[in-house]
């Protein structure tokens, strides 16, 4: 099992910051080897990545989300397994603390050898450092969902 953990500041208020999370069709503007995020439900996300040069379809479920504070995630089905959470912390009125957790299983030799020398690390540090300048260059999110998820 592969862990990484990243902080980001970014210079919007909490809201900005955790609605524009919420929507996970705009991941492919600023997540490196992201092809696309299809929301299926409130709830289920389809995604398409590349990784070490093939290309992985995966699905994964909401298991809790709290508006302004987290969103946890697992996949479902398939061979990809991983699960994550970001949680949202306001420093002050127009500052927030993005912090992402993730933890996965590499699969085959290529990501294997890529989580062993940090690839994964730098990849999610590259794709926390692209968000801050998307919402900050944005100032808005690009829309919003705030439903709750309780953890079952």
């Amino acid at each position: 099992m592969s862990q990484v953990t990243e902080s980001v500041d970014v210079n919007v208020p909490i809201r900005t910051a955790y609605d524009q999370w919420t929507q996970f069709e705009t991941f492919p503007q600023f997540m490196e080897g992201v092809e696309s995020v299809t929301q299926i439900s409130d709830t289920r996300n389809h995604w398409t990545v590349e990784v070490g040069g093939q290309t992985r379809e995966f699905d994964t479920e909401i298991s809790e989300q709290s508006p302004e504070e987290r969103i946890a995630w697992t996949t479902v089905g398939g061979d990809v397994k991983q699960a994550g959470v970001v949680t949202f912390h306001k420093l002050d009125e127009n500052t927030t603390r993005v912090t992402i957790q993730m933890d996965w299983d590499p699969e085959g030799l290529v990501e294997k050898a890529g989580a062993a020398v940090g690839v994964d690390d730098r990849r999610v540090k590259g794709d926390a450092k692209r968000f801050k300048e998307f919402i900050e260059s944005r100032g808005t999110e690009t829309g919003a969902w705030r439903g709750d998820v309780p953890r079952d």
